[in-house]
């Protein structure tokens, strides 16, 4: 979904990395914050299975205040928070999100890190109806964790062989859907804040177009 069908999060954290640097005077620029938030972001998701589930709201605020306590400051994170929230749930498109759900006859289950309402109010704001949606929420795990994946076989149905895995991240989908024994696809846009990962995707595309160009490929 996010970094996919819609913009990634680059512009929103880091506008909220600036408003924290005005407010708090901590020394680094709002970029230099975004990179830090961001690695003890993405190092939580990794703990949030198995019985230690928080939802991305929590985490954003939890990893917030503790970014922001090694750089001894006592910040009340949750307004900053909550302005991440009002981007998950009307972020931008990709410019070729609508044409490429329009045209694509291959059927579509989002799987996605967020938190079901906000994945909902976003698709509803852009009037998209997707009939298959699994989260992190619903699942109670974070991508690249199989289970995620396994549960969207079990609504949906199909067959582990006919689905490929999309994605914006090299770690949490092309590495996910390969530990799922799915084929997986890389949309490299170059716009996140931090990735790991060093999987090797069976496709890598510049954006939906290239998705596209292979769907219709196969029904041929």
């Amino acid at each position: 979904m996010y970094g996919t069908l819609t913009a990634g999060d680059r512009a929103a954290v880091e506008s909220v990395c600036a408003e924290v640097v005005a407010l708090t005077g901590v020394p680094l620029s709002a970029v230099e914050l975004s990179v830090r938030w961001g690695v003890r972001y993405f190092a939580a998701l990794e703990c949030c299975n198995d019985g230690q589930f928080c939802n991305l709201f929590e985490v954003e605020a939890r990893t917030l205040r503790e970014t922001m306590l090694e750089l001894r400051v006592d910040l009340d994170p949750y307004p900053f928070a909550r302005a991440l929230t009002a981007y998950w749930r009307d972020p931008p498109l990709q410019p070729e999100a609508l044409d490429f759900l329009s045209k694509c006859k291959v059927p579509i289950c989002l799987v996605s890190n967020a938190d079901r309402a906000d994945i909902e109010a976003a698709l509803a704001r852009h009037g998209i109806e997707i009939p298959y949606i699994v989260t992190s929420e619903d699942v109670r795990c974070y991508k690249p964790a199989a289970r995620i994946f396994a549960e969207a076989l079990r609504r949906t149905g199909w067959r582990r062989d006919r689905v490929i895995h999309v994605g914006d991240s090299l770690h949490s989908d092309v590495g996910g859907a390969l530990a799922a024994g799915l084929r997986s696809g890389w949309v490299n846009r170059a716009h996140r804040i931090h990735d790991v990962g060093n999987h090797v995707p069976d496709y890598e595309f510049e954006n939906l177009r290239g998705l596209m160009a292979l769907v219709t490929a196969a029904g041929k």
